[in-house]
């Protein structure tokens, strides 16, 4: 959907691509939910600095596509069918990862007591104990070469909670720990991990949640953008994918050596309040 103009002076438009110095040549990325939204943009900006990506999603149509936007980058990119649902394969696929970005999710917007158990184990498999396995599969190689990064996708609701949303900041709030405890082990071993916290991106995934808030507010889309979604924000636009991009890039970047056990909120000063 188009999110409506705020009146007064137009927000600043988003950063020009690829602006973090970044060379990956030789590393092994692992990116999870790469075929569309946040996903995909981290996948190619890191094929774009050099990295062979495995590129993770249930989506095999959307990885075709990615690969085929990915020719010609620095880097490769190898597309990797998968179900975060099979843990077990899931730990497995990111065995021999140099940098981790643990980025699928999915959404549900719902009233606790109408909150279907089985979409929130679902929700809490994929975006925590997946990820949980995601790490454990990685960090033997990268303690063992004594470097590694974990970036995981977390939002502004593993910092801040919502209404409706009792699976989704649940997990988020889950991952935002599982990356502090990561950070303080992976720390003799030269492995960072930190979270990079959106708030609304403009995702397909937030397309749904919008349709989906419409719905139980009974209000407009439109309304849902101004006056649920930026409600709380003073930069009045979505976050683009690849500015999310950019920020997990430049903490995989030797800049970003001391930042490790983080929360890098890109929330339009939400949590600022």
């Amino acid at each position: 959907m188009t999110v409506p103009s705020p009146s007064g002076p137009a927000p600043a438009a988003g950063p020009a691509p690829h602006t973090v110095a970044l060379d990956l040549g030789g590393r092994t990325a692992l990116v999870t939910g790469a075929a569309s939204g946040i996903g995909s943009a981290c996948a190619l900006r890191l094929a774009a600095a050099g990295a062979k990506v495995r590129a993770v999603d249930r989506d095999a149509a959307g990885l075709d596509a990615l690969a085929e936007r990915a020719a010609g980058l620095a880097g490769a990119l190898e597309p990797h069918t998968l179900d975060l649902t099979d843990l077990d394969a899931a730990e497995q696929a990111a065995a021999g990862s140099d940098v981790l970005v643990n980025n699928a999710g999915l959404q549900l917007v719902r009233p606790i007591e109408e909150f279907p158990p089985e979409v929130f184990s679902t929700v809490l498999t994929v975006m925590l104990e997946a990820p949980f396995r995601l790490v454990r599969g990685a960090l033997p190689h990268m303690y063992g070469q004594g470097w590694g990064r974990i970036v995981n996708i977390s939002s502004v609701h593993g910092l801040r909670a919502s209404a409706y949303k009792s699976a989704y900041v649940a997990a988020k709030h889950g991952l935002e720990g599982l990356s502090k405890v990561a950070a303080l082990e992976g720390a003799p071993h030269g492995v960072t991990s930190n979270c990079v916290s959106p708030g609304y991106v403009r995702t397909p995934l937030v397309e749904r949640q919008i349709a989906d808030q419409a719905a139980a507010h009974g209000i407009s889309a439109e309304r849902v953008v101004s006056e649920v979604l930026l409600a709380g924000s003073a930069l009045k636009r979505l976050v683009e994918p690849e500015e999310v991009a950019e920020a997990v890039a430049y903490l995989c970047s030797p800049q970003a050596s001391f930042i490790t056990g983080a929360s890098l909120p890109l929330d339009g000063g939400w949590t600022a309040h």
